[in-house]
């Protein structure tokens, strides 16, 4: 039996170095992004793209050809975020700030870090235009979390901000924008109501769901003591 060769690992630094000297770099690229609203363009370079990520990987398939293909257009994607998330998918590393967080691309990991972020500095994250920029899955997957550090009530005021945007962009009237989102606000009057009722009835499990149940930064309230909830 053939004795297994001996497994060399190099230092993750330097390789990361090289890598990062590749990013936005058009020497060598092999596709180029135009990027946002002010169109910034992206160079990046196929084969990496698609080895990291399904989404690119889709993107960047055969039906491009070979050679230089024509610019990927991403106008509803931030260029701060974008350079971000190609960062990362370069080196497997980045650092995140508030003005460049991605929630974007299906890569779970970086998902995860984000989120982790926008739950630690969540009121600094609705002030920026990235928050209002952010697609309507993004924003769910944040309106899910319940360690948000900020009242409900600026959520909701955020969340109508967002939809403002994104019905101007999309020329769509603003409910039908914000109608995916509504549903994972939470504490609204009716629900309290049904809350309050379920509790009477001892249904607690009903109101134990997710638009019952306060967030990490939801301010104390007197009907919260109907709820009989922790905060999280």
């Amino acid at each position: 039996m053939e004795t297994p060769g001996l497994l060399v690992h190099g230092e993750a630094a330097p390789f990361s170095t090289a890598l990062r000297s590749l990013l936005n770099n058009p020497q060598y690229s092999d596709v180029c992004f135009v990027v946002g609203q002010e169109r910034q363009e992206v160079f990046a370079h196929r084969c990496l793209l698609a080895c990291r990520c399904n989404f690119f990987q889709r993107l960047l398939g055969p039906k491009l050809g070979s050679g230089m293909p024509s610019p990927v257009v991403l106008s509803t994607v931030p260029a701060e975020a974008f350079l971000a998330v190609l960062e990362f998918l370069y080196t497997n590393s980045v650092r995140l700030h508030r003005h460049s967080v991605a929630v974007t691309f299906g890569l779970g990991q970086l998902q995860e870090r984000c989120l982790a972020f926008i739950e630690a500095h969540s009121q600094e994250a609705l002030r920026t235009r990235g928050f209002l920029e952010l697609s309507a899955p993004a924003l769910l997957s944040l309106l899910r979390s319940d360690k948000l550090r900020v009242d409900e009530a600026e959520l909701v005021l955020a969340a109508r901000s967002w939809a403002r945007v994104g019905a101007a962009v999309l020329e769509r009237p603003v409910a039908e924008v914000a109608a995916p989102v509504v549903r994972e606000l939470r504490l609204a009057v009716e629900q309290i109501v049904e809350a309050w009722k379920c509790h009477a009835l001892r249904r607690g499990d009903v109101a134990r769901g997710a638009p019952c149940r306060r967030r990490r930064g939801t301010l104390p309230r007197e009907h919260h003591c109907f709820l009989d909830l922790p905060f999280k």
